[in-house]
C-alpha cells in the first residue's frame, strides 16, 4: 500500500518559508526507518546544511523536499514560487555524482531540463549561455564531458541545475568526490553564486569544515532515523580565507564536531 501524498506546493506553511517539514518520517518497504520524526524549517534566501553520518536520512531528506519520494508520515510543504509552464522557478538538484551524458556536449547536458520543459530553442539558448557563464564555463559550451576534468564536471552539473532559474537548490555533497583544492575553490564560487541570486541552498554534507564555511545555520543530524540533534547559527557575514584560517572558524568547528559525535557513536562507528 502506497503512503498517502503528503507533499505539497504550498507557501510552506508561513509566510516567508521555502521549506518547511512537520513530523516527517520514511520508513522503507524493507523496514528500515530512514529518517525522523523531523521538523525543518528553511527560510526563503537561507543558505542551510544538513550534516551527519552515512545513512542519517540527509539524502532522503532532499528527495523529499525535492518530490522524489514521499513521506511515510507528516507534511511537506515548498513554496516553489510563482513558477509557470516551462519549468521556471522550480526546484535545482545537483547530485554527488555529476550524471553528464557522454554523447552530449556541455551545452546540451545543460539544456536538458529545458528540453524536456519543451522550452523553445531560441529561448533555452539564451538560458544556457546565462548558466554557463554563472558558473565560469562560456568557453567551455562545445566541450564534451570527457574533456572536463571532476570539478567542470560539477560545475556543469551546477549550471544545469541553474538553468531552470529555481528558487530553491538542493545539493546532496556535491563537492565530496573532488582534491581538497578544487572543492576551495568550488565552495567559494557556490558563496558567490549564492551572494548574487539570493537562491534558498539545502546543502547536504559530511564536512564539518565545509557546512560551518558555507552556511548561515548547520543543522546536525542524529544516527538513523534522522533528525535534527542540534542547530548552530554562523554568524560570519564575510567568507573567505582569513576567515577560514581565524579562530572564530576554529571554534565553530570544534562546537559542531562535538555535537556531531553522538551521531556517529550511536551508529557504532
Amino acid at each position: 500500500m502506497s503512503p498517502p501524498d503528503t507533499t505539497s506546493d504550498s507557501s510552506a506553511g508561513t509566510a516567508g518559508l521555502a521549506v518547511r517539514l512537520s513530523g516527517v518520517s520514511k520508513v522503507y518497504d524493507s523496514g528500515v526507518a530512514a529518517l525522523g520524526p523531523m521538523d525543518l524549517a528553511v527560510k526563503r534566501g537561507e543558505f542551510v546544511s544538513l550534516l551527519g553520518p552515512s545513512g542519517c536520512g540527509k539524502s532522503t531528506a532532499l528527495r523529499l523536499i525535492a518530490g522524489l519520494a514521499s513521506p511515510t508520515s507528516g507534511t511537506v510543504d515548498v513554496n516553489r514560487g510563482a513558477g509557470d509552464a516551462r519549468g521556471t522557478h522550480a526546484i535545482g538538484f545537483v547530485f554527488q555524482e555529476p550524471t553528464l551524458m557522454p554523447w552530449a556536449d556541455v551545452a546540451g547536458n545543460v539544456r536538458l531540463p529545458l528540453k524536456l520543459a519543451g522550452m523553445q530553442a531560441s529561448e533555452a539558448d539564451g538560458r544556457v549561455a546565462a548558466a554557463l557563464a554563472q558558473v565560469g564555463l562560456a568557453e567551455f559550451a562545445k566541450s564534451y564531458p570527457r574533456e572536463l576534468s571532476g570539478g567542470m564536471k560539477m560545475r556543469v552539473s551546477l549550471a544545469r541545475a541553474l538553468v531552470t532559474d529555481p528558487d530553491i537548490l538542493l545539493m546532496d555533497e556535491p563537492f565530496a568526490a573532488l582534491d581538497e583544492i578544487t572543492r576551495f575553490r568550488l565552495n567559494n564560487d557556490l558563496l558567490a553564486l549564492w551572494r548574487d541570486l539570493r537562491k534558498t541552498v539545502i546543502f547536504v554534507t559530511h564536512s564539518v569544515f565545509e557546512s560551518v564555511y558555507l552556511s548561515q545555520r548547520v543543522l546536525v543530524m542524529s544516527a538513523r532515523p534522522g533528525r535534527i540533534a542540534a542547530e548552530f547559527r554562523i554568524d560570519a557575514p564575510e567568507r573567505g580565507e582569513e576567515f577560514r584560517t581565524s579562530a572564530e572558524y576554529a571554534g565553530f568547528c570544534r562546537n559542531v564536531s562535538a555535537a556531531l559525535a553522538p551521531a556517529y557513536e550511536g551508529q557504532g562507528a
